[in-house]
Order: structure tokens, then sequence, then C-alpha cells
């Protein structure tokens, strides 16, 4: 193996991983790195193979993603980050790519993409509050005990989510619902004027996958029922350090819905 080929091998961990990100899949990504390969051992010396650094690399292969028109592919683990970045304008997309991903220095990344530092961090800049405002949820709270409420929308808000509405029966929460398009709700199990949260979950789940968090003293109530594969459970009286878990897990966690149960009885050995 020559000098070259073994550079290649020293960064391939590196190329593959920015590659699987840049592209979305994890097999559109080893291509890519393949062809980018190719093109490198055809041209060592053009693609900085003389150097120490891999940004030449990086350039080459968003050279041959943008040659081939390809898009990136939409994230198979719904997972909210990737979600996020996906939204991104392109550049921005691969800026953050580049810096928080790869860890290359601004000045590195900038001639990856051709432009100055100045221009880099104000992509950056705009990247991480893209970011930030796309992870923010939307958190619906349904209690009809006003202390409660209150400081459930404190610990919402002290996260830096925020309350699209609240509601205390299940007619005010689904109309809450229609309107506010909440992404998470906190849901007592017995509302106002001896409204269900049960119900109300279920007729929300109707429409939608709304992520549901019961926060309620009747714990055992869905399980009871079968019915833990409507959302897990906190029991009050509660911690904040409960809540803000919960609703980290439901809001971030690939898949929380399914490891509802799992959550519930987490909860319930703390409470």
């Amino acid at each position: 193996m020559d000098l070259y080929s073994r550079k290649l091998m020293s960064h391939l961990p590196y190329l593959r991983r920015y590659a699987r990100a840049l592209t979305g899949t994890p097999e559109s990504g080893d291509e890519l790195v393949g062809r980018a390969i190719e093109a490198a051992l055809d041209s060592p010396v053009e693609h900085g193979l003389e150097s120490p650094g891999r940004a030449p690399l990086y350039a080459l292969l968003n050279r041959l993603f943008d040659e081939e028109a390809m898009e990136p592919a939409p994230s198979r683990t719904g997972h909210p980050m990737e979600t996020a970045l996906a939204l991104l304008p392109e550049r921005e997309r691969r800026l953050y790519l580049l810096v928080s991903l790869e860890e290359l220095p601004m000045f590195e990344a900038a001639a990856v993409l051709g432009v100055d530092e100045e221009e880099a961090g104000e992509l950056l800049t705009a990247a991480q509050e893209g970011l930030r405002e796309a992870l923010i949820a939307s958190i619906m709270i349904v209690e009809d005990d006003a202390i409660i409420a209150y400081d459930l929308a404190e610990t919402v808000r002290n996260m830096g989510h925020k309350v699209c509405g609240t509601a205390t029966t299940m007619e005010a929460a689904l109309a809450t619902a229609r309107t506010c398009h909440p992404t998470l709700a906190l849901m007592d199990l017995r509302l106002a004027h001896g409204d269900s949260g049960i119900t109300t979950a279920q007729v929300l789940r109707q429409t939608s996958a709304l992520p549901i968090i019961f926060v309620t003293a009747f714990g055992d109530e869905l399980q009871r029922r079968g019915l833990d594969h409507l959302g897990p459970v906190i029991r009050k009286p509660f911690t904040r350090e409960q809540i803000e878990r919960a609703i980290t897990q439901a809001v971030f966690a690939p898949g929380a819905e399914a490891r509802a149960p799992r959550l519930a009885s987490f909860a319930s050995r703390e409470a």
C-alpha cells in the first residue's frame, strides 16, 4: 500500500461519518466515499493527500455530492436533531456538520465551503439559531388544578420550551390542540366537570400521534385498563426533575412512545 492509500485509510472513518450525515443514509454515504477515494487517488496532490488535514477531502465529498445533484435523504430514525438539521439551508447544514460533527476549525470549514471566515461565522450562528428554534417543543398542559398547572408551565419554560396552551376540560383540550398544534401534552387523568384524561387522550390519538405524558395521582389506572401505550405516567406529587426528564425523553429520544411503559415504571419508582 503506497503513502497516499495509507493516508486515505487513516481518514476513512471520518470521511464516512461526514458523508453519511451529508447524504442522510449509510449506503449513499459509503458510495460517495468510494467515488471520492477514486478521485483522490487519481489526483492526490490536488485533493490534499500531501497535507495532514482532511479539509480538501471534505470539499471533494461536497463537490461530488453537488455534481450528481444529490439530495439528503429523510431521516430514517425520525430523531428531532436529524429532522432539525434537514430544515436548515444547505450551506448552514454543511457548516454545522463540519464544525460540530467533524470538529474542523472555523477557517478550515470556511475553506471547505469556499467562503471567508466572517461569512462562515454568520452561517454557523444562523444554523445554531435555526436548530434551537426547531428543537423548541410546543407543550399543551391539561390540568384542572391551577397551582399544579402553573408549576408545570414554569418547568416547561425553564427548559426553554413553550407552553402553547392550557386546558381544564376535555372540550378545552381538544380545542387547544386544534389551535396550537402541540408537539407534546402533559395531562392529568381526572379533569374538571368529571372529564377523563384517558378519553381525551384517546380522542386526540384518533387524529394525531401526539405524545402524551400523564401527570396524575392515579398512576395505576392506565395499567389496570391495559392502556399503557397511551403514554408514560408521572405520579403526583412529582418533582421538577421528573417532569424535565420525561419531557426530554419524549421530545428528543427516538421511539419514546415505544418506551412508555418503561418510563412509567421508572417514574413510579422515583415517586
